[in-house]
């Protein structure tokens, strides 16, 4: 695996034989698919109905016109990207076996899988991924960035793509896994409205498994695709995706075995029960190309908080790792660089917590000027927070702040009125956001402390209003840096002086729990976790 990380510092060529020469795995060579982990020594059969939780229940399935998390899931099932990742985020093949970059960084060449079909009968061809690229810069919320410099997809054959681009976009690679950039048969979508055609949501695909029904409010069946290109996966007969609303349902059904899997469905203080049970695993990975991450962000429009002095004594009355203790259950990760663990090429190991000192923070509260007053109170904030973060963290903050005289009053929204008042409102001192790295820092870090995304009503941007051109030159500069060496360096350097200048306070990534039969293996082998293909999945009895 080391081999393969080596690689990239040129970033000019990938092929498959290097691929799976580095890697041991000859099985790349005839399947192209990653095996990037095994859950136990025994060997894939085939058969069997996975019972599989997903929540909440998407308005269509694959991830073309959206960023859901559970379009992002069900999506890589039917239709597939032409990439997939291990858990370093270094790229596999799948739809493109083989792929090289030019050295200027403009022009990205595809060798396509031969022999694949969509579930129509079809030939997939270079056509499919020209349409597919284009459309998703058109209508994908994060593809119109990701695709923004690409000018053409030429299709020289019917097996070769080469999407050139107006400048380099060294975060494009690693954008192309089926959650993020799934491939559509151009012959079902051409010249429809897009975001309204039927296949949306009836979706005809090039992967492991066959869309069948999708009962609203109740169930979607998937079934084996018997021609599939990656024999013999997959192993699974069936998939039954069930919408269950109720948290106490999904525990139930998670306990009595009537379903096998599901992500993020129990709460945390039931994730100890569930660990002892013997027909169950509880896994709290935080997959790289999801990237959790939360933290709290200043309104730096907020006088008080204009104050250097003011944003240091709160983070150091704010334990960090009390928090997650606390609030998390011990199962998060913290991390005080506003890249995360999950993220190993460009997360800032040396940037420490703020040290907890509520003397020192009390007296930095002094130097500014904010004196208690007569019941001991020297500042007021309005405290809002995502709903997609735990209440408690907000309540754990509020009497953090109680210890150092600020009073942090909570506010409590629905998701569509906080969105409005954090970021159009902007009606809020301090916020708790839970804003994903994801798969690469210019397409998930960039948007939150580069000073050119702050737009009043543009949602999960520079909620701080943070500005600083040293901040600006390095993420503009690593989003066309072709060196990974040195776009490192940049990302690094990046981190150290948000970190210095306190935007936000980084929390890190809060828990992931994914509840799986013991019996399921093989259900996360890539970097993609859950929003991998299921391809490798198998039941053992």
């Amino acid at each position: 695996m080391q081999r393969v990380r080596g690689i990239f510092p040129g970033r000019r060529k990938f092929g498959l034989a290097v691929m799976a020469i580095s890697l041991g795995m000859s099985g790349l060579l005839a399947g192209g698919a990653a095996r990037a982990a095994s859950a136990g020594a025994s060997q894939p059969v085939h058969g069997g109905t996975l019972n599989w939780i997903v929540t909440p229940e998407p308005a269509s399935f694959i991830p073309l016109t959206t960023t859901a998390g559970t379009n992002a899931e069900l999506g890589p099932k039917v239709v597939e990207g032409l990439l997939t990742y291990d858990n370093d985020l270094n790229p596999l093949p799948l739809l493109a076996t083989e792929w090289k970059i030019s050295e200027d960084g403009l022009r990205y060449t595809f060798t396509l899988r031969k022999g694949v079909k969509w579930h129509d009968g079809k030939d997939f061809t270079s056509a499919d991924v020209a349409f597919s690229i284009l459309t998703l810069k058109q209508v994908h919320p994060r593809g119109r960035a990701i695709f923004s410099n690409v000018t053409e997809v030429q299709t020289p054959d019917a097996h070769t793509a080469i999407v050139v681009l107006s400048k380099p976009a060294p975060y494009l690679l690693t954008a192309l896994a089926g959650a993020e950039s799934p491939i559509v048969p151009k012959h079902l979508y051409e010249g429809t409205d897009i975001v309204a055609n039927k296949y949306n949501s009836s979706p005809v695909g090039t992967g492991p498994f066959v869309f069948k029904e999708w009962v609203k409010g109740s169930h979607i069946v998937l079934e084996r695709n018997p021609n599939y290109w990656n024999q013999p996966r997959p192993y699974l007969d069936k998939i039954i995706v069930r919408f269950i609303p109720d948290a106490v349902a999904r525990s139930a059904a998670l306990e009595s075995g009537s379903a096998d899997l599901a992500g993020q469905a129990i709460p945390l203080s039931d994730v100890k029960r569930f660990s002892d049970m013997p027909h169950l695993r509880v896994d709290t990975i935080n997959w790289p190309y999801i990237s959790v991450h939360q933290q709290l962000f200043f309104n730096l429009d907020t006088p008080a908080l204009q104050d250097k002095k003011v944003r240091q004594a709160i983070a150091q009355a704010i334990d960090v790792n009390a928090l997650n203790k606390v609030v998390w259950y011990g199962y998060g990760t913290p991390s005080a660089a506003a890249i995360g663990k999950a993220s190993t090429k460009y997360h800032n190991a040396d940037i420490p917590f703020f040290k907890t000192d509520i003397k020192q923070a009390v007296q930095l509260l002094d130097e500014a000027g904010l004196k208690p007053n007569a019941d001991g109170t020297r500042l007021t904030l309005r405290l809002l927070y995502n709903p997609f973060q735990e209440r408690r963290a907000a309540d754990f903050v509020r009497q953090s702040l109680s210890r150092i005289g600020i009073d942090a009053v909570i506010e409590n929204y629905d998701f569509a009125t906080y969105v409005k008042k954090a970021y159009t409102d902007r009606a809020f001192d301090i916020t708790l956001e839970a804003l994903a790295n994801i798969f690469d820092p210019t397409v998930g870090v960039q948007r939150v402390f580069w000073s050119k995304n702050f737009k009043v009503g543009l949602p999960f941007s520079n909620a701080a209003h943070y500005v600083n051109p040293e901040v600006d030159r390095l993420l503009e500069a690593a989003a066309i840096e072709v060196d990974e060496n040195k776009r490192r360096q940049q990302f690094l350097d990046f981190q150290e002086i948000v970190h210095e200048d306190i935007p936000s306070i980084e929390f890190g990534a809060n828990p992931q729990i994914t509840v799986v039969a013991k019996k399921v293996k093989d259900y996360a082998p890539t970097g993609e976790g859950l929003r991998g293909s299921f391809a490798d999945l198998y039941i053992a009895e």
